[in-house]
């Protein structure tokens, strides 16, 4: 398996208009050149708006597999909500870390991935919320990364370090007692209920 970090994402917190109301979102995310510094709290340069959903020490960095991206631009432009045909950019779901090489039923919740002298381990999938179908432009976005089984995941910081595109993931195999897309599904069905 060759996993690696194609690019690296940051955001601070900015007003956001959703239904006609404006609240605060990080969820802006844009992408930054050379070694990123990387603490217990996530990225230097990073943000997160509600605390209570994203960041702190379990949720300290997001990442996301770019495989999913062409999918994201397809569904887009079927809503027509999308002007252009480009490629969607780094960040566009709020990730800090857009990935390659794995996917949601190959993450285990446990795992360690050691990217230099940085070490994380992945901790939960990401949920959808109204900001993110804000981002996206589509009403059903939550609905669609469920059925698409495409969330990413959040990570811990076990050993602080730096981050840069191009990095490889090295994976450390945790218990392997549940998979990403195994505990993202188990979670929205537990909401479905």
């Amino acid at each position: 398996m060759n996993a690696r970090v194609v690019s690296v994402q940051v955001g601070v917190s900015r007003p956001l208009t959703v239904g006609g109301r404006r609240v605060l979102s990080a969820i802006g995310k844009t992408p930054v050149q050379g070694a990123v510094p990387v603490g217990p709290l996530g990225l230097d340069g990073d943000e997160q708006a509600d605390p209570s959903v994203h960041g702190g020490l379990s949720k300290a960095v997001y990442a996301y597999p770019v495989e999913h991206l062409p999918d994201w631009q397809r569904w887009r432009r079927e809503a027509g909500v999308c002007l252009f045909d480009d490629a969607l950019p780094f960040g566009f779901v709020g990730e800090n870390l857009s990935t390659e090489g794995l996917l949601e039923g190959e993450v285990w919740i446990g795992d360690q991935w050691a990217l230099g002298d940085l070490l994380l381990r992945v901790t939960a999938p990401r949920e959808p919320c109204y900001k993110f179908n804000a981002v996206t432009g589509l009403r059903d976005a939550g609905r669609r990364m469920v059925e698409g089984r495409c969330c990413g995941w959040y990570l811990s910081v076990v050993r602080p370090g730096t981050v840069q595109a191009g990095a490889a993931i090295t994976v450390q195999p945790g218990p392997r007692a549940m998979s990403i897309a195994e505990a993202f599904l188990a979670k929205r069905f537990k909401h479905m209920r």
